[in-house]
C-alpha cells in the first residue's frame, strides 16, 4: 500500500514480468473507489456553485494537461520560466493522470510505438476497453520511463512531484470540502456544503475529465477522418476535439507533433493553442512553435 503514496517504493519495481500487464486492483483500488464515490450526489445533492466549480476545475486541469503536460512536457512545442513550468506541473497533478515525468514519459513512448505491440493503449493491439483504461492500472502502466524524459529529470521538482503524485489531488479534496463546509456557514444563502464541493468540484470533474482525456487513445484512434497517411490509426475528431481542448484533431498531430497547434486549419477549434497564444501575449510563454507550410502543403482537404 506504499504505493499509493510514493511511485518510486522498492516494492513498484518487484513485479513478476509475467503479470505486469494484468490490472494490480490493490494499487488501482483508490482509482475504483473514486468512480464510486460519484455515486455519493444522489445524497450531497447539487447547487450552482458546485457545478461552477466542478466546470472550472474541469477546464483548468484539463488545459494543463493539454497545454503542459502534452504540448509543453512531452513535445517541447514552446518556453517557459521555471516557475510557470510547475505550477502547470502541480495543476496537472491535480488530475489524478499521474506525474508530469511520467506521463511526458509514457507519451513519447506512445509516438515511438503508436499501434504496435509496444503501445500500451492501441485499440487495434488490445481492443477497446484496454485502451481506454486498463493499460493505466497495470505495474507495467505506473512505472516511468526514466531514459525517455533526460531533459525534464533534472529538475528536482519535478521528480518530487512525480514521486509523490497523490498529494496534489488529496489536497485538492479537502480544500474543496473545506470551502464547501466554509460556504455553508457564512453564505447559506448559495445552497452548498463541503460534501457537495467535494463530490462535484473533485470526483465528479476528475473522473470526467479522465475519460475526456484517454478518449484519445481510444475513440481518436477508431472514429473521424484521416487527412495525413501516418501509417498508424490516428484520426481527426472534431467533437473530441471540443471536449479535450484541440486533442481530438489526432491524425494532425500523429503526422507532425512538433507544433503547439493542434488544430491545423483556421477552423478547427483549439481552445489549447488560443489559451497559450493569450500566455504569450503576456509572457508567461515564449516560442510557440508553429505548423510549417509544408505540412500544410501535403493536407488532403
Amino acid at each position: 500500500m506504499r504505493r499509493w503514496i510514493d511511485s518510486e517504493s522498492p516494492a513498484t519495481g518487484q513485479t513478476d514480468d509475467a503479470v505486469s500487464n494484468r490490472i494490480d486492483w490493490l494499487r488501482a483500488s483508490p482509482f475504483v473507489a473514486m468512480h464510486l464515490a460519484c455515486a455519493a450526489v444522489l445524497w450531497v445533492g447539487v447547487s450552482p456553485v458546485a457545478l461552477a466549480v466542478a466546470a472550472g476545475l474541469y477546464a483548468l486541469r484539463m488545459f494543463a494537461l493539454t497545454g503542459f503536460y502534452h504540448r509543453y512536457f512531452s513535445h517541447r512545442t514552446f518556453r517557459t520560466s521555471r516557475p510557470v513550468q510547475f505550477v502547470f506541473a502541480v495543476i496537472g497533478a491535480s488530475c489524478v493522470q499521474r506525474g508530469p515525468l511520467w506521463w511526458a514519459a509514457h507519451h513519447r513512448n506512445h509516438h515511438r510505438h503508436t499501434d504496435t505491440a509496444l503501445d500500451p493503449h492501441s485499440p487495434r493491439m488490445h481492443g477497446f476497453v484496454w485502451s481506454h483504461v486498463g493499460w493505466f492500472l497495470t505495474p507495467h502502466g505506473f512505472r516511468t520511463d526514466w531514459a525517455r524524459i533526460p531533459d525534464l529529470a533534472r529538475y528536482p521538482e519535478l521528480r518530487w512531484l512525480d514521486r509523490y503524485d497523490t498529494l496534489v489531488p488529496v489536497l485538492l479534496a479537502a480544500l474543496l470540502y473545506g470551502l464547501g463546509a466554509l460556504l455553508e456557514r457564512v453564505a447559506p444563502g448559495l445552497d452548498t456544503s463541503g460534501g457537495q464541493m467535494l463530490v462535484w468540484g473533485f470526483f465528479v470533474s476528475t473522473v470526467v475529465l479522465f475519460h475526456a482525456t484517454v478518449t484519445i487513445n481510444s475513440l481518436a484512434h477508431r472514429f473521424g477522418t484521416r487527412r495525413f497517411d501516418t501509417g498508424d490509426d490516428s484520426r481527426n475528431n472534431a467533437w473530441l476535439a471540443l471536449i479535450t481542448f484541440g486533442e481530438g484533431w489526432h491524425n494532425n498531430h500523429h503526422f507532425f507533433p512538433g507544433t503547439v497547434r493542434q488544430g491545423f486549419r483556421w477552423w478547427e477549434v483549439d481552445l489549447t493553442w488560443y489559451g497559450l497564444k493569450a500566455m504569450a501575449a503576456v509572457g508567461l510563454v515564449r516560442d510557440l512553435k508553429p505548423v510549417p507550410a509544408w505540412v500544410v502543403a501535403k493536407a488532403r482537404g
